[in-house]
């Protein structure tokens, strides 16, 4: 099995107030940052013949990262996302049909060492079966970084993701949302664990810094090394996300793996 990640989901472009446009995507951000790293993943992703889809074409040619899998669909819509931020954060008006709702499976199916996913471009039947071939050609590692979007999620159907991810990320809001009830964190994490059968579980608070909880029963914790200056929270998760892979890929220590990815992500 080649350890090459394989990386699913949606691209698409962040429109902000004010006119700024950014490409991203949580699938494609970690796509770019595993590349700008030194790996080269494979996105399994799907653009319109849009400009919007040409400009994802252009960027990826000039960053070096591989098209293969990046399909092409005639007279679709390029996904577009509308964020508005609201006291540091962000919330998001997500653009639906797009083309990324509408992802074939690759021909041939990769072999790949690890597939990254997020829950929110599995809102569509076609996307999520074509996610599903992936998952059934048995990557060595399935991380799932959990995205809940109103109104582009179901619990039930997240929980089934759970149950077929070896990792899982969540934000608080996540965590709150979906690990069983308990006294503590620590006591909800590993009842996540039990209960999803994960090996491991990542818990991010921002700048509180982050948490990994491991199968064997250990807890890692890291914290910001200086104070940040909060500027945009956009895309921090998925810089964590990436560095964390890149940790699994190459076998860093789990502390090790924390410490970096809470760096970047910072």
């Amino acid at each position: 099995m080649s350890r090459r990640p394989c990386i699913f989901g949606e691209v698409l472009f962040d429109l902000f107030p004010g006119g700024r446009r950014v490409l991203g995507g949580a699938p494609f951000n970690v796509a770019w940052n595993l590349r700008a790293l030194g790996e080269d993943p494979l996105l399994v992703s799907r653009v319109g013949t849009d400009a919007n889809g040409l400009s994802v074409r252009t960027a990826m040619q000039v960053w070096g990262m591989s098209q293969e899998c990046l399909q092409l669909g005639a007279s679709e819509h390029t996904g577009e996302v509308r964020v508005r931020i609201e006291d540091g954060e962000p919330s998001y008006d997500i653009v639906h049909p797009v083309a990324w709702d509408v992802i074939e499976p690759p021909d041939p199916i990769p072999q790949a060492g690890l597939l990254y996913h997020g829950s929110l471009a599995l809102r569509s039947p076609q996307s999520r079966g074509a996610f599903e071939a992936l998952r059934a050609a048995k990557p060595g590692t399935v991380f799932l970084d959990v995205n809940l979007r109103d109104p582009w999620w179901d619990e039930a159907a997240v929980v089934k993701m759970l149950q077929g991810a070896d990792w899982a990320k969540f934000n608080e809001f996540e965590f709150d949302r979906l690990a069983p009830k308990g006294d503590s964190t620590e006591s909800r994490a590993r009842a996540a664990i039990g209960r999803f059968k994960l090996r491991a579980l990542l818990l991010t608070a921002g700048e509180r810094g982050a948490c990994l909880f491991t199968e064997d029963g250990d807890v890692f914790r890291t914290e910001p090394a200086d104070a940040v200056e909060i500027v945009d929270t956009v895309g921090a998760g998925d810089a964590f996300a990436a560095v964390t892979i890149l940790g699994i890929l190459r076998g860093w220590p789990y502390q090790s793996c924390l410490d970096r990815a809470q760096a970047f992500a910072s």
